[in-house]
């Protein structure tokens, strides 16, 4: 009987869709996981400096569980100072780089200025390793479409000649959502006022003010409907929320954080997810939200014409400015657009854990094995 293969999982930032992610794989795939991490707090620094403190425990998960016969290296951290500070007890195991996001392609905050050595530790990190696995085919694209241009300002010995051979290794492996314990079979209207979800991560590239625009013109139209917004919060003054709260009124049912089983049962009586985000390299929440029966409405770019089967495309999607008349159009017609996604919801299913395991699981197999045929 096989009890599965030795990995070493390194995640830097374990925290949010990052912790998710740990910690799916670790409770669903057939393989032996031993995981490194540090809390989700301070990522420059963790991009910076982890790596020489995550080598540390990495060599003490080693000398406890032996050595892995291959590593799975979350992004967030400078891999190739990574691999430096642990050549003298690691071996030399398969090591993957799974990117939930990059430097290269992140939108930077206001008033900030993109950080090219962090963008460089990116590339380098993609460069040592023997694989790169990314979320989406959205963010490997917009990864090499970016790449050129950072390579190319190199005073001289550029790296340019080794895009191709990164570019070959580089692979969509998509994130495993937990599903189980969401609501499925669609939501059921309680003859209430359609309730509306905004359920991302409170920051500028979610771009929470264009959603809470169209909800307040709509308000202000008179069109009936509730709010309910999740997701999590680390920001000391997130004024658009406290401004949105107040105009919207007792529309708003829902401020914060929630645990997961309260999200769960929230995501139960969502109507309609909605989202205008900037930045989306993937989308657990929007997959949640859809998998348990709400309408989508969701921009035409970025990750979401990926999530979304082709055929619900014109009824999930709408174009750039179409925001606050698509959301009239559905909470007018609620039950004409649930028609209109039907199938959907269990679509979303192709996400969960228990079906995408098994692509994690047979590529780390097929490392391994290649690893031991060239011994």
């Amino acid at each position: 009987m096989s009890y599965g293969r030795r990995v070493l999982l390194v995640e830097p930032y374990h925290g949010g869709s990052h912790a998710a992610w740990a910690d799916g794989l670790v409770r669903h795939s057939r393989h032996r996981l031993a995981v490194v991490a540090h809390p989700g707090a301070f990522w420059r620094w963790r991009m910076r400096g982890g790596s020489l403190t995550l080598a540390e425990a990495a060599e003490r998960v080693v000398a406890e569980h032996g050595l892995p016969e291959v590593v799975l290296v979350s992004g967030m951290v400078d891999l190739a100072a990574w691999l430096g500070f642990t050549r003298r007890f690691l071996g030399d195991p398969p090591v993957v780089l799974y990117l939930h996001e990059n430097q290269l392609a992140y939108p930077v905050g206001p008033g900030q200025r993109p950080d090219e050595g962090l963008q460089i530790a990116n590339w380098t990190g993609m460069a040592v390793a023997d694989q790169v696995w990314c979320n989406s085919a959205h963010q490997l694209d917009a990864l090499f479409r970016a790449l050129p241009s950072l390579l190319d300002r190199a005073p001289d010995q550029s790296h340019a000649h080794r895009l191709e051979v990164v570019r070959a290794a580089s692979h969509v492996v998509p994130v495993g959502v937990e599903l189980s314990d969401v609501p499925a079979g669609g939501t059921v209207g309680d003859g209430g006022p359609p309730l509306v979800l905004w359920n991302h991560r409170w920051d500028h590239d979610k771009n929470p003010e264009a959603v809470f625009r169209s909800l307040v013109k709509l308000a202000d139209e008179g069109v009936d409907f509730q709010v309910a917004v999740a997701g999590e919060n680390t920001r000391v003054d997130p004024r658009e929320f406290t401004e949105a709260c107040h105009r919207l009124g007792d529309r708003v049912v829902q401020v914060g954080y929630l645990p997961r089983g309260d999200y769960t049962a929230l995501l139960g009586r969502a109507d309609v997810v909605v989202s205008a985000a900037l930045h989306e390299f993937f989308g657990i929440a929007v997959v949640e939200a859809m998998a348990a029966g709400a309408v989508p409405v969701l921009p035409d770019r970025l990750s979401y014409p990926e999530l979304v089967p082709e055929q619900f495309h014109g009824a999930a999607l709408y174009p750039d400015g179409g925001l606050t008349a698509r959301l009239r159009d559905v909470l007018g017609d609620l039950e004409g657009w649930r028609s209109r996604v039907e199938g959907l919801a269990g679509a979303m299913r192709q996400f969960d854990w228990s079906v995408v395991v098994d692509d994690y699981d047979l590529r780390i197999e097929s490392l391994a094995a290649r690893s031991e045929s060239r011994a």
